[in-house]
């Protein structure tokens, strides 16, 4: 391990993968999302903006590096 390592600041956040319960379609979404999104196919909404991190109403899939 490098000393510089510790100097270079690491992201909070990330880029999730979700699934919609209702109809079973995938986003990708950012963590700190600042809109509401909904699904693509049902219009259900699966994250609403905190004004910080993202409420995540769904299943998430994956988190994506």
């Amino acid at each position: 391990m490098n000393d510089n390592d510790n100097l270079i600041p690491q992201p909070k956040s990330r880029f999730l993968r979700i699934k919609c319960l209702n109809c079973g379609a995938e986003q990708i979404v950012f963590g700190c999302a600042t809109v509401e999104v909904r699904c693509f196919v049902c219009d259900k909404q699966l994250v609403q903006s905190t004004g910080g991190k993202a409420r995540i109403l769904t299943k998430i899939s994956d988190v994506l590096s």
